[in-house]
């Protein structure tokens, strides 16, 4: 950055623009692992200030990178090209929820959980739930559109952002959506900047939908001799027109990650786990976990163990959250992928990742919301073989080949970011990309916002 930028940011932004090396290391990386150094870190309370700053980097020609908590996959939040990290944790205010309405008004620094806990208390439910929820903000979900454990039957975050304020590429802050149930006036741009991941504008605020709290919950664990059983029980499920809030597979590379940390009583010849979860009034509740008990005894469960009140439901669900943890002690680098099949081809989809661990000579660790055909792929690796690191690399693209070829996504809820970029194409085919090119322009026609993002030709790929 020239001084005259350095400068100009003193004047907007006094001790909150950051120089230091230190402070620049720390925004440096987020959980892919790569390292990028910004020029400078800026720490905005008001949408003017984010208005003033874009404004200043396009006359200066500098990145603007947005960044809420870093917590993303994908890259998203690297400053690839140096610039300006624009932090937004220090716009973090819960504006107002609107008990009558059923909805939200929240700046883009507030942390997931923080929201859950204020709408519960209220008798509310704020249903995406990330796995990150406790320290993701909601500006990082909505420039994601993060998912979660709960998406198979309450959607992702784009089904609840309602109307967003935000700051485009140009400096211009545009108010996009309603307040209201319905709203089909122009088109979506809503909808356009959820999941943009921050190279089209910069959320400053958003209003949130909210739903009633469910009555009740019923948590099961169906244990099973493996993957093909446990995904026809999850055909099964929802062929019985039962749709649970939770549906997670693990497969058992994820168990034996799990059992290495903290052993788990299982049975004998337990090589898959699918954790249930139903919510909605009490009585309907209950029959419904008896009907998924029925269900999963009838395709072979070896074991299924069901708990209703909070503490046993805590007690079956630490076997699906031990797995992130866990995966540090199976190899200090993980390529994380989070393809989505058609649930149909679940099972073959867990048949090909094993045999390509197999044929490739690298640990897969793979589990999942089987619900709505999402696995995470995780590659562990030591990241000190070249030669390992770099079959690694060749099991990442046949793993999005082969998605791409059963009819899926090479992204559920990750974003593209720069590790996704030299696959964009193989999903979306070249006029794909070249609209969404169009569009990048048409919203800021610098390239400040984010560079380096989404697409191949900008992006600093894997290596």
């Amino acid at each position: 950055m020239n001084p005259e930028a350095y400068s100009a940011l003193g004047n907007l932004f006094g001790d909150r623009l950051q120089t230091s090396l230190e402070t620049r290391i720390c925004y440096s990386f987020d959980a892919t692992g790569k390292q990028f150094l910004p020029d400078a870190v800026v720490y905005p309370v008001n949408a003017e200030e984010v208005r003033r700053t874009v404004l200043l980097a396009n006359l200066h020609r500098i990145p603007v990178v947005p960044r809420g908590a870093g917590s993303g996959f994908s890259g998203g939040s690297l400053p690839v090209r140096g610039g300006v990290v624009l932090s937004t944790e220090r716009m973090d205010r819960i504006v107002s929820i609107d008990t009558e309405n059923l909805y939200a008004v929240v700046e883009p620094g507030v942390v997931t959980g923080a929201l859950k806990e204020e709408a519960r208390r209220k008798g509310l439910f704020y249903p995406p739930d990330p796995a990150s929820l406790k320290f993701s903000t909601l500006g990082g979900n909505i420039a994601e559109c993060a998912g979660g454990m709960c998406a198979v039957k309450y959607g992702v975050t784009r089904d609840y952002v309602l109307g967003l304020e935000a700051v485009l590429g140009t400096g211009e802050l545009v108010r996009t959506g309603v307040a209201t149930a319905k709203g089909v006036v122009g088109y979506d741009l809503t909808r356009m900047l959820v999941g943009s991941e921050g190279t089209l504008g910069i959320v400053t605020r958003a209003t949130l939908r909210l739903i009633p709290l469910p009555e009740a919950a019923a948590t099961l664990l169906a244990l099973f001799h493996g993957n093909r059983r446990a995904v026809e029980t999850v055909n099964a499920i929802v062929a019985a027109r039962v749709t649970p809030s939770a549906m997670e597979l693990m497969d058992r590379t994820a168990i034996d990650c799990v059992q290495a940390l903290m052993p788990v009583p299982l049975p004998e010849g337990t090589g898959s786990a699918l954790l249930l979860e139903v919510d909605g009034p009490e009585g309907q509740v209950a029959r419904e976990a008896d009907l998924l008990t029925e269900v999963c005894r009838a395709h072979g469960a070896l074991e299924v163990r069901r708990a209703s009140d909070a503490r046993g439901r805590d007690e079956l669900w630490k076997l699906r959250r031990s797995i992130s943890p866990a995966l540090r002690r199976v190899a200090p680098v993980k390529l994380n992928e989070d393809i989505v099949v058609p649930r149909s081809r679940l099972a073959d989809m867990f048949a090909f990742l094993s045999d390509l661990s197999d044929r490739r000579n690298v640990r897969i660790v793979t589990f999942g919301h089987a619900g709505d055909g999402n696995i995470h792929v995780n590659i562990m690796i030591s990241g000190a073989d070249p030669d390992e690191s770099r079959r690694a690399e060749e099991a990442v693209g046949e793993v999005f080949r082969k998605t791409v070829e059963m009819g899926g996504t090479i992204s559920g809820e990750h974003g593209v970011g720069i590790s996704k970029a030299p696959f964009l194409e193989m999903e979306v085919g070249p006029l794909g990309v070249a609209v969404m090119k169009r569009l990048k322009e048409c919203f800021d026609p610098n390239g400040i916002l984010n560079p380096g993002k989404i697409f191949l030709d900008e992006a600093m790929v894997r290596g």
